[in-house]
């Protein structure tokens, strides 16, 4: 097969000139062509707007083809190849995985298929009363600490755009994307260049992938949380666990796909000696924008088109301080949601559907922050700094999770916002007009409004006056970096997996499945003969 890429369709175009220009990029006739497939769709709005297409296509003779057509765009195709652990687990006691989320279900799917029969552990709830939990959250502020937008079953993601993006090349994603249409994502995302599944969609990808771990014998236990760990002469020897009654499981191996909300285990774990330290990650707002008008900035004459997904944007800038500023987890026709996991402690995210069809779209506008901004030098001083934000950000929302808002020409003013302009904010259960600043630290403020003009530049309307700023965007990733080996992926502690996103190893879905993969890897090897 060879792979031809940079293939080129205006809107409207249809997709069976795929294989004319192909062809003509090979220096064939179309009827020398064999099977077509398209592997990568992405748009190109940069100098006019194009469906970008790669695609593989079998001729004779690839090595002269490729020879006499002298075309960088065309190469032989190779197909990403991973092979997932095998089996059979050799291990005495059966491996306890905590949390649900991407990491803790690919490491016990690929656990459980190699016959370990893992215990999973989970402090939210299955799938199905998650959402009823959310949505009466979202409709009264009432708050289950336990089953919200940060804790059940898909981890964090569930509520959100689905994205399967990420910025690192390994071969598990691939092999991953097809897991998930097997388990009934849309199959989509295989070409996609941005793929996402929805947060609708995740909904019934979940239940399925449950259905496949029951069947394998994974121990699925949710509402129950760990209590504690169990080490003796500094190896895992149990986990004591917290449910309806105290429960200790003997096992020598534990993986911590937690979370990165989990801050009392990461408070049990700084008092068990478990190593870690304090990492950067982000704060800020959520901007909100109607999708039509920034359709319209990016599309232009081809805004609303039927071929066009909603558009979206990556956009970043440093200010004069060397502050990183920059879009994060943008979610086309989407909503700003409640997605607090503790009482007296606002949180907001993003979320979309598959359809992405919603009026407006909404991302992260977010400055990067490190240890230096921290209380002191304390593992855990960015769940301090975390918690002072959402709680200054409760309270400016006047309680019961009303969350704080303010238009951006307000919010560069230093006035307070009376009321939205052309843009209707999405949040539930509501939002209070009022001056970010009075919640926000100076220097985050600081940095947002002097790069709001500038992010303008590159997506004309991103800085528009009626933009609803919404706060406080506080859970980008992890503030904590749980330590481990990067050969075994054990924490000093030994039979102790710190992984995926919570433990500070990975950021966002894909990633994180990819890394509860790896420690998968790493465990069928510790047990290996």
């Amino acid at each position: 097969m060879l792979r031809i890429d940079d293939i080129r369709l205006a809107p409207g175009e249809d997709e069976a000139l795929l294989a004319r220009r192909a062809a003509a990029a090979l220096r064939l006739p179309v009827s020398a062509l064999g099977q077509l497939r398209v592997v990568r769709r992405s748009v190109d709005a940069r100098k006019g707007v194009f469906l970008v297409y790669s695609v593989q296509v079998k001729v004779r003779s690839e090595d002269k083809v490729l020879k006499q057509c002298r075309n960088r765009h065309v190469s032989k195709a190779v197909r990403p190849s991973y092979a997932p652990p095998g089996g059979p687990y050799r291990g005495v006691c059966r491996p306890v995985i905590v949390g649900a989320g991407p990491a803790g279900l690919f490491c016990a799917l690929a656990l459980s298929r190699a016959g370990a029969r893992p215990v999973l552990l989970e402090r939210g709830a299955p799938v199905e009363q998650r959402r009823e939990d959310v949505a009466f959250f979202w409709k009264t502020g009432l708050l289950s600490p336990a089953s919200n937008v940060q804790f059940g079953e898909g981890g964090a993601g569930t509520f959100s755009d689905g994205k399967l993006s990420t910025g690192t090349h390994d071969p598990r994603h691939r092999w991953l994307l097809e897991q998930l249409v097997q388990h009934g994502a849309p199959p989509e995302i295989l070409i996609d260049a941005k793929p996402h599944v929805g947060t609708d969609k995740l909904f019934f990808v979940l239940q399925s992938l449950r259905a496949e771990l029951l069947s394998l014998g994974c121990d699925i236990r949710y509402g129950q949380r760990l209590q504690d760990l169990h080490i003796e002469n500094g190896r895992i020897a149990g986990a004591q666990v917290l449910s309806c009654h105290d429960e200790t499981i003997e096992t020598d191996t534990i993986v911590l796909a937690i979370g990165h909300s989990a801050r009392d285990t990461f408070e049990m774990l700084y008092r068990r000696g478990v190593p870690m330290e304090p990492k950067p990650f982000a704060v800020g707002v959520r901007i909100e924008h109607r999708q039509a008008d920034i359709d319209l900035a990016q599309y232009k004459q081809y805004a609303g088109h039927p071929a066009l997904p909603p558009t979206s944007y990556k956009l970043s800038c440093h200010t004069k301080g060397g502050r990183g500023v920059f879009s994060f987890c943008v979610c086309p026709g989407g909503q700003v949601v409640a997605a607090a996991s503790e009482q007296g402690r606002l949180v907001t995210n993003g979320m979309s559907p598959w359809a992405r069809d919603g009026e407006n779209i909404n991302g992260g506008f977010l400055v990067g922050v490190g240890p230096e901004d921290f209380p002191d030098a304390h593992p855990l001083a960015g769940v301090a700094f975390q918690r002072t934000l959402e709680e200054a950000a409760y309270r400016a929302g006047g309680g019961n999770f009303t969350a704080p808002a303010q238009r951006v020409a307000d919010f560069l003013a230093h006035r307070p916002s009376t009321g939205p302009g052309r843009v209707l904010p999405s949040y539930r259960p509501g939002v209070r007009w009022t001056d970010l600043h009075t919640c926000l630290p100076s220097f985050l403020t600081e940095a947002l409004e002097e790069a709001l003009p500038i992010l303008g530049r590159s997506v004309p309307g991103y800085d528009s006056p009626d933009a609803v700023l919404t706060a406080v965007e506080s859970r980008s990733s992890s503030p904590v970096r749980i330590l481990r080996s990067p050969e075994t992926c054990q924490s000093p502690v030994r039979g102790l997996y710190p992984c995926g996103e919570g433990a500070g190893w990975a950021g966002g879905i894909l990633s994180a499945a990819a890394d509860g993969l790896r420690c998968a890897e790493k465990i069928l090897e510790v047990q290996a003969p």
